[in-house]
């Protein structure tokens, strides 16, 4: 008997249909084979498949059975093809009867005592065959979670199938997408159940993805850093305008806690931006560190890779393909700590994805592109020591720190900010000063004005990506801030693209400002965040 299953492959972030179907000749030797590109992992799922089937308390199919993954020709992996090859098995030895099957989503309602409804009076379209399946067996008959639901429900919705059966894990993040019908599962006999009508199929509700949204709340608040008011203005002009910061100053000066404060201050995030960071997060399999919901990201990352990490860690790749930090911090924000200890091989691989929101992946046998949109936020000490004195010995060393760090890479952050030691009298509070008491809500005020400002003017766009023809269109300069700015390319030596810098980031300052035209000051403002371009 020949039995036909549909699940899907994840190639990426997205989803690619597969037919599982499974051949049992009765008339056979017991035998297993499984044919179409199975990795490791899914010729393993045999075994899985085998104990679960038996553990569940279903006869195991006596003959020989033949399971092919299609398209043949696309490689399979990981055990997510578990729950689906079984179920086909259980069709193939007629254990799921077909004609039963039928009735999953029909209320119980309609079964009255023994004698079952016609499947002629079933509701129009329900049938098994438009369902998906993903899912993990343990050796018991549990299901468990598995990478990607996000991407399998939306496969659903494209193919126009009615929905997916996943675990019960996963759930919640497939009920996300609307427009299909997602039932959650805790073993393998739940689902023998509902295929036999055994048990009432009751879909998991959908998931109100704004209302968890607004509901998220910042782990670090800004009123938190003690002084550093400079840094503070620094970091509300970044977030206005979308602009990557590095920050230069001793240790032990509130590097860190702003870096993890400034999602705070950033707009909340739209839910098809929460859905498309959860997808990333949904097929990379990694945890979303507090900052979800049943698996949904409803606060903007915030990532924080070690200087030990891998360009592949750091960027993706590996044989096949995944999502590194960088996608990961879509449409959040990416810490890089001690930024001339990281790699120059990796910090250069950085300049792409930096210039284009993404980056992708190309290998023999596949090419995939992951989103990586997000804000840079680097942290260095001025010298290998962490402090500086004014000795020259001193500032050799400065120099060769600062020079592990290319200038290109440099030119790619709009900001640079020095963040100086904070007084005692600060931190202790005895003298805290009549303005070192800048929330986060004060400054997320501030940014929403100016973000509103920018979305009338040039739509969706931030400041910090907007080219140089919109530049000369949306960045005008009145006669007192051409000078400054021509006088300042002069002496200091800029680059083209840092010129571009100076005009987006003296767009944000004027927009923080209300102002429609640039000014000198808005200007000198944007030149004094090019701290790194007066050393380098």
């Amino acid at each position: 008997m020949l039995a036909r299953v549909q699940s899907f492959i994840l190639q990426g972030i997205e989803a690619a249909p597969c037919e599982i179907e499974i051949d049992l000749d009765q008339r056979g030797l017991d035998k297993v084979d499984i044919v179409g590109l199975p990795d490791v992992a899914v010729k393993e799922s045999l075994d899985r498949v085998r104990s679960a089937i038996g553990n569940a308390g279903y006869p195991w199919p006596a003959g020989k059975l033949l399971v092919n993954l299609a398209p043949a020709d696309v490689r399979k992996e990981g055990p997510v093809y578990d729950l689906p090859i079984a179920i086909g098995m259980l069709v193939a030895s007629g254990v799921v009867d077909e004609r039963a099957a039928q009735r999953v989503s029909v209320p119980v309602a309609q079964v009255t005592g023994d004698v079952e409804q016609p499947a002629d009076l079933l509701p129009e379209g329900v049938d098994p065959a438009r369902f998906l399946y993903a899912g993990e067996l343990a050796l018991d008959g549990r299901v468990r979670p598995v990478r990607g639901a996000i991407a399998l429900a939306t496969l659903a919705r494209d193919l126009g199938m009615r929905g997916v059966i996943v675990p019960a894990a996963n759930a919640g993040e497939a009920a996300v997408v609307e427009g299909v019908e997602v039932l959650g599962v805790h073993t393998l006999a739940e689902v023998v159940g509902l295929l036999n009508g055994a048990l009432p199929a009751e879909s998991h509700p959908p998931v109100d993805l704004e209302s968890l949204i607004q509901r998220t709340v910042a782990d670090v608040d800004f009123g938190e850093v003690k002084g550093q008011e400079s840094v503070k203005r620094a970091m509300t002009v970044a977030a206005a305008g979308g602009h990557n910061v590095l920050m230069l100053g001793p240790p032990g000066t509130g590097k860190t806690m702003m870096a993890r404060a400034l999602p705070g201050i950033l707009p909340a995030m739209t839910p098809g931006e929460a859905l498309e960071v959860t997808r990333i997060y949904s097929a990379t399999g990694s945890a979303a560190g507090g900052q979800h919901t049943s698996g949904l990201v409803t606060r903007r990352p915030v990532r924080a890779p070690h200087h030990t990490a891998s360009a592949s860690a750091v960027i993706g790749g590996g044989i096949v393909p995944r999502a590194g930090e960088i996608s990961l911090a879509h449409r959040g924000v990416l810490f890089l700590d001690e930024l001339p200890e990281f790699p120059r091989s990796v910090l250069d691989t950085l300049r792409q994805p930096l210039e284009d929101g993404g980056i992708t992946i190309a290998r023999a046998h596949s090419t995939v592109r992951f989103p990586a949109s997000f804000m840079l936020i680097a942290a260095m000490n001025p010298t290998p020591k962490g402090t500086v004195d004014e000795s020259n010995t001193s500032q050799r060393a400065m120099d060769r720190y600062l020079s592990r760090v290319s200038g290109p890479f440099i030119d790619r952050i709009d900001i640079h900010v020095e963040v100086p030691s904070v007084p005692w009298r600060q931190l202790s509070r005895q003298d805290p000063g009549p303005e070192s008491r800048t929330t986060s809500a004060e400054m997320r005020e501030r940014v929403l004005e100016a973000r509103d400002r920018q979305s009338l003017r040039q739509g969706v766009t931030l400041n910090a990506t907007l080219r140089g023809r919109d530049l000369d269109r949306l960045a005008t300069m009145d006669d007192g801030a051409m000078a400054l700015t021509g006088q300042a390319m002069s002496e200091l030596g800029l680059s083209a693209r840092a010129y571009d810098k100076i005009r987006r980031v003296a767009r944000t300052v004027a927009d923080l400002e209300g102002a429609d035209v640039l000014g000198a000051q808005h200007v000198a403002e944007a030149i004094q965040y090019r701290l790194l371009d007066r050393r380098l």
